[in-house]
Order: structure tokens, then sequence, then C-alpha cells
């Protein structure tokens, strides 16, 4: 499967880790951002990445080449940052089939194979991993409804008013009617193509999207602190398995 990495975007909240640098190339526990979505990308099976760039793109496209891990690296260069479902149209001429979505500011230890599987099933359109937050930081993501059958109904850009504490997370799986649908979104309030209202028209058309309850964790690394966060959170994990190794030897 083909896995779309976004890493277009400027990164002005992490400033200064970004002043000499795009943000995807922002170390967290001694590996670029980029790096970390791309390990997880080949577990599960990516068999090209097709990573978009913008800010500072020849800094990624020589630190990686066209290749990472044995498998193929295509660019493609969003020239303005107008929101994510802009963002993914740049990718559209790439993708023949079903797809890996990936934020690449997000540095995830959970169950993404979980999303793909459903994918692959065939049941659904798409399939993405949601995480439930607390109420108050609800109205920073994309805030989702969903049914009985665990299928999202809804999907609200950073509402004023959450409908729901159960918000998309930066991992998703889509058939190519996506990029329909993100050919359709009009620029929202905040002047962007926002890659919620691509999926909420989905929704409308009356494709079938699955929620994946989130198991595990997951950093978007939109902040120096959130860095940091992800970095401790990395390091204890690792620390976790030396121990459990150290265990299995003795």
């Amino acid at each position: 499967m083909q896995a779309v990495v976004l890493a277009a975007g400027k990164g002005t909240r992490l400033r200064p880790l970004t002043d000499d640098r795009p943000k995807g190339l922002v170390e967290v526990d001694g590996e670029p951002i980029l790096t970390h979505c791309f390990e997880r990308l080949v577990d599960l099976g990516a068999d090209e990445f097709v990573v978009v760039v913008g800010y500072r793109k020849e800094d990624i496209i020589d630190h990686y080449g066209d290749s990472f891990d044995g498998v193929p690296i295509t660019y493609c260069h969003q020239r303005e940052t107008k929101g994510l479902a802009h963002a993914l149209l740049t990718a559209e001429e790439y993708i023949d089939d079903d797809f890996m979505l990936i934020l690449g500011d997000n540095i995830f230890e959970a169950n993404l194979a979980d999303v793909v599987r459903r994918q692959s099933e065939d049941r659904a359109d798409a399939a993405f991993l949601v995480e439930e937050v607390p109420y108050e930081e609800a109205s920073r993501f994309g805030v989702c409804n969903t049914n009985d059958y665990g299928e999202i109904t809804e999907v609200v850009e950073k509402p004023e008013d959450p409908p729901s504490n159960l918000v998309m997370t930066g991992f998703y799986t889509f058939s190519p009617a996506i990029f329909h649908a993100c050919h359709l979104v009009q620029p929202s309030n905040r002047g962007e193509y926002e890659l919620s209202d691509a999926v909420d028209l989905l929704i409308r058309s009356g494709r079938t999207i699955d929620a994946i309850p989130l198991d595990g964790w997951r950093i978007d690394v939109g902040y120096p602190e959130d860095r940091d966060e992800a970095e401790r959170r990395l390091r204890a994990a690792r620390g976790a398995e030396e121990e459990v190794a150290e265990s299995a030897g003795d």
C-alpha cells in the first residue's frame, strides 16, 4: 500500500526549533520526526512514500534522497499552505489505489495496523484512528460523531462548541474517492481547505468511514513542549523494552 506523508508546513509554533530546518527534520529522541513516521509506515508494509513538501523542501529531499529503508520516495510540492485537503491533492496523480495518510508532525506508538487492516477488508471507504481528549481540548481538532457500529457520522473542524470529545488523529487510510471530495471542499473560515470537510463530504455521499479507537499514544508535535513529551515517552518505552530483554536473558 502506498503512503502519503504531509510535510509541507512551516512549523511556526515550533520556533526556535524550526528557524533553520523544516518541522519534519526537528529531532525527537535523536531522530527527525519524519524518520519516526517513515519507520512506522515501513512496519505497516508501505511500498512507496509520496511525501508532500513545501517549506525548506530541499532540506528534506537532501536528507532522505530517493528512498528510505528500501522504500522509494516520490516528492510533490505544495506551493502554498492552504490546508490539509489542498496538500493531499498535490499527491493525487501519484496514487493508484487505497493508501495510508500520516501527518508528518505526529509521532505514534499505537495500533496503526488496525486501521490498515480495516481498510483491507473492503467494508469501509476510509478508516482512521480516533482519540478521546478532554472536552476543553476538543476544539483544537477535527471532532467526530459516531453511530453504534463505530462508523463516523459527522466531522467538524475545530468547533467552538464540540459535539463530542472524540477527535481525529494524524493517521488515516482512504480510497481514491477522497480526492474527489477534496476537489469539492470550499475554504473554511480560516481560509483553508480542511481535510475534515472532505471527510464529511464522503459521509454525506453515503460512504462508510470507520473509527478505530486509539490503543497506545500519539503526540502531535506542534510546540517545543510537545517535542519534549514525545521524547520522554519514546525513551520510557525503549527503557521498558530493554528491561524485558534483560529479563528474558537471565
